[in-house]
């Protein structure tokens, strides 16, 4: 009788116990217009009332709330938006870290001192070709060394 006790213990604890997998902890970063402290205080009411949310910081100057927690990133956006404010992801990344500083449609004039936005610049596809014709122009003789 204790064997087939165990066994059923054992048999309704795995058929009862479902694990759901844990989001992992994320840092969530959106642009959000606010004028005043009651739009501060509305977004960060709304943000704060999600399951999962370990912190909330409101930077107005910078219009940027960062969210810190196992949250879903679009669940927060989509919360924002709720308030009524126009929200978007935060598009800007610090300066030293674009890969391509100088390409166009980098430097925007609504980002923070610092900042610009992120874009994926794909270097000229033609660049190789123009190092080789620079060896044999006749702007440059003595850079050919075959001759």
């Amino acid at each position: 009788m204790g064997a087939l006790y165990c066994l059923s213990n054992f048999c309704t604890l795995t058929t009862t116990s479902t694990r759901t997998k844990r989001r992992s902890m994320q840092t969530v970063e959106i642009k959000v217009k606010m004028d005043c402290d009651g739009c501060e205080r509305k977004v960060k009411n709304a943000v704060k009332k999600l399951r999962g949310v370990k912190t909330v910081e409101i930077n107005r100057k910078q219009s940027r709330v960062t969210v810190s927690g196992y949250v879903d990133p679009n669940k927060v956006l989509k919360s924002v938006k709720n308030t009524g404010k126009g929200a978007e992801f935060w598009p800007y990344i610090p300066y030293n870290r674009v890969q391509y500083p100088h390409v166009s449609q980098v430097y925007d004039k609504k980002a923070p001192e610092g900042y610009v936005r992120n874009v994926q610049a794909v270097p000229a596809p033609n660049a190789t070709e123009d190092t080789f014709a620079y060896l044999f122009s006749d702007d440059n003789p003595t850079a050919c060394s075959i001759m």
